[in-house]
């Protein structure tokens, strides 16, 4: 069950209306990470989620936050598009260089929202089903929740640089602060699962159900020009279950054959002949 409480979960204002802002923030709400992605991405993990209690009730917890994130930032594209208009549209994309990159207002602010947040990121694509993951392995959805907070707070810490209003700002840093603590939870998730399990997913695969492949779990190919990838540790520093040591291998060959595929029948109404390709 969920309740909407009416106060925000931090305070919303702007010094002054933008409406070229409020298309930029856009892609912090409706984008690939935007607040709506780990909104869905959080709940749909909690909405699945077996097994332990702590973290259902802890993907929940930040879901539900995640909601009162959008709600926020929909309040704050509302107040920076108060009294937009049409001739403000026309008159943002006088600027050439204004007109390249931003191609002025997002008319659908004007057209399709009537001057209110949108589902989309800030060149008005729909925001997309396919952007969550919600694997229901726990390891892989933590590690994906951890990227997801990574990309959005550096677009978040990008937006705080787009502009000079400090209401604006303030909203931003409480954000900033938040997405800060949520890395530091995945974090915290991540190491207690790895701990558990171990650091490869999924750990009910284990390195000796590879057989004769397990070697190739180890091996570091060269193949691209240059050589300097040799000097990081995944190169020649040991696995992180301190199993065995990387092996740098640097002029890998292909070990496989010549893919050599059937023609497929006259039906297809296909120009091929029938001439094998050599393996040679």
């Amino acid at each position: 069950m969920f309740r909407h409480q009416k106060e925000l979960q931090f305070e919303v204002k702007v010094d002054r209306p933008d409406p070229m802002l409020a298309r930029q923030i856009q892609e912090v709400l409706g984008g690939q990470f935007g607040e709506m992605t780990v909104m869905m991405q959080y709940l749909f993990q909690g909405f699945n989620c077996r097994g332990e209690e702590k973290y259902k009730d802890m993907l929940m917890d930040i879901g539900t936050e995640e909601i009162g994130h959008v709600e926020m930032l929909c309040s704050l594209i509302s107040q920076l598009l108060d009294g937009a208009s049409p001739e403000d549209q026309a008159e943002a994309v006088k600027d050439p260089a204004t007109a390249a990159i931003m191609g002025g207002i997002n008319p659908q602010h004007l057209l399709v929202s009537g001057l209110g947040g949108l589902p989309t990121n800030s060149n008005g694509v729909p925001w997309n089903g396919s952007y969550i993951v919600a694997s229901g392995n726990l390891l892989a959805d933590m590690r994906s929740n951890l990227h997801a907070e990574s990309q959005g707070r550096l677009q978040v810490a990008r937006l705080y640089h787009m502009t000079k209003d400090e209401g604006v700002r303030e909203t931003f840093r409480k954000m900033l602060a938040r997405d800060r603590y949520h890395q530091y939870q995945w974090m915290e998730a991540i190491n207690e699962l790895e701990e558990k399990n171990g650091v490869v997913v999924p750990a009910s695969f284990p390195p000796e159900a590879e057989k004769e492949s397990q070697p190739e779990a180890y091996e570091f190919w060269n193949l691209s020009e240059g050589a300097e990838s040799e000097e990081g540790p995944w190169a020649t520093g040991s696995a992180p279950d301190g199993s065995v040591e990387y092996v740098y291998i640097k002029d890998p060959v292909a070990k496989g054959q010549v893919p050599n595929p059937e023609i497929p029948d006259t039906s297809l109404h296909h120009d091929l002949t029938r001439k094998k390709v050599s393996s040679k």
